[in-house]
C-alpha cells in the first residue's frame, strides 16, 4: 500500500522517465585561457587538466570541444605585459581581441562569451583603475574603460560579454555603450552575485590575477549576505542584464534558488576553480568516486535553479553524457 515511491524506482527506464532534473552538454560552458606565443600549452599546477594556451593551440581545443557537443566557451586572456590600467584589454590587437577573431574564423558556430574585467591585465591585480586614497577601485572611472573594453570585444566577434568586476552601474553603462554603437543585439551575462570568496585561489594562478595588495572585499560581496545577494541580481536585471550569475556555486545553492525565484532571467552558476581543485585533490587521494561526485554536483546546480553551468569539468561531463 505504501510503496508508491519504490514502485517508481525499481527499473532504470522508469527512473529515467520520472527524473525531474536533466543535465546535457547544452548546459555547459567551458572556460579557456588565451596567452601570447605559439605552440604554448602550460598546465596550471593547482588545477590539473586546465591550461594556458596560445591562440593556435586554443583553436585546436575549441574544435575538440565542439566534437564533444560543447557549444559555448568563456574566454579569458593573459597579456604579455600588464600596467596600471590594463592597456592590453583596451587594444584592438590585445590578447582577447586577437583570440576572438581567430576562434570565430576557425569555429564560427562556437558561442564565445568573453570575460570583461581588468584583473588579468593590471599590474596590481585589481579589477579597474585604482582609487589610491581608499585602497580600492575607482568605480566610475572603471565604468568608462569597461565600456571601451566591451566595444573592442563586440567588434572582434564576441557573441556575449560577461562583466565580472562588480562595479556598481556596470550593466547600465555597458548596455548604453553597446546600444549607441550598433550592438543592441549583443547580450550581457552579468556576474550579478559574485562573492569575495576563498574558492577563487587556483583561478588566480591560471589567470595570473592575484591582487598585489589588499583584497577585493570593497567591491565583491560578503559571503554572509543573503538579502544583498538577491538585491544585486534583481538590480542587474533592472539595468538590462540578459543573464544573471551566482559565483561561486557550490557553497551558495541557497542563493541560486532564491535568485531563481526572484527574477525572470536565465541563471548561470560558475563552478569555480577551488571547487574543481578540491574534487581533483579528493580523487587523487582516493577518497571519492570522482565521476559520480562530479556528476552529482552538476545535477545539484541544475536542481537548485541553474540554467547553465560554467565549469572546468565540462569536457569530462560531456564524455560521460556521450556514453
Amino acid at each position: 500500500m505504501f510503496k508508491r515511491f519504490r514502485r517508481l524506482r525499481m527499473h532504470p527506464n522508469i527512473r529515467a522517465l520520472v527524473q525531474e532534473t536533466k543535465l546535457s552538454t547544452d548546459d555547459l560552458i567551458y572556460p579557456l585561457f588565451a596567452r601570447p606565443g605559439k605552440n604554448q600549452k602550460i598546465e596550471v599546477a593547482s588545477m590539473p587538466g586546465v591550461f594556458q594556451m596560445s591562440i593556435d593551440v586554443l583553436i585546436d581545443e575549441c574544435k575538440s570541444l565542439e566534437s564533444l557537443g560543447i557549444k559555448a566557451i568563456m574566454l579569458f586572456g593573459i597579456p604579455e605585459t600588464k600596467d596600471s590600467i590594463g592597456s592590453d584589454a583596451l587594444c584592438e590587437h590585445g590578447i582577447i581581441a586577437s583570440a576572438l577573431k581567430e576562434i570565430k574564423k576557425a569555429c564560427p558556430n562556437l558561442y564565445v562569451i568573453t570575460d570583461l574585467c581588468f584583473c588579468e591585465y593590471t599590474d596590481h591585480g585589481h579589477c579597474g583603475i585604482l582609487d589610491l586614497e581608499h585602497e580600492s577601485v575607482n568605480n566610475d572611472a572603471t565604468l568608462e574603460i569597461l565600456a571601451k573594453q566591451a566595444l573592442i570585444h563586440a567588434k572582434s566577434g564576441a557573441d556575449m560579454i560577461a562583466p565580472s568586476g562588480m562595479m556598481d552601474g556596470t550593466i547600465a553603462a555597458l548596455r548604453e555603450a553597446l546600444d549607441k554603437n550598433g550592438f543592441e543585439n549583443l547580450p550581457i551575462m552579468s556576474y550579478s552575485t559574485k562573492f569575495a570568496s576563498a574558492y577563487y585561489g587556483p583561478f588566480r594562478d591560471v589567470a595570473e590575477s592575484a591582487p598585489s595588495f589588499g583584497d577585493r572585499r570593497s567591491y565583491q560581496m560578503d559571503p554572509a549576505n543573503r538579502r544583498e545577494a538577491i538585491a544585486e541580481s534583481v538590480e542587474d536585471e533592472l539595468q538590462g542584464a540578459d543573464i544573471l550569475m551566482v559565483k561561486p556555486a557550490l557553497a551558495y545553492l541557497d542563493i541560486v534558488r532564491e535568485i531563481k525565484n526572484s527574477t525572470s532571467l536565465p541563471l548561470c552558476v560558475y563552478n569555480v576553480s577551488g571547487e574543481y581543485a578540491m574534487l581533483k585533490a579528493a580523487s587523487s587521494a582516493g577518497v571519492i568516486d570522482y565521476e559520480r561526485v562530479m556528476m552529482e554536483t552538476m545535477v545539484g546546480f541544475k536542481r537548485a535553479g541553474a540554467d547553465m553551468i560554467i565549469t572546468y569539468h565540462a569536457k569530462e561531463v560531456a564524455k560521460i553524457l556521450m556514453k
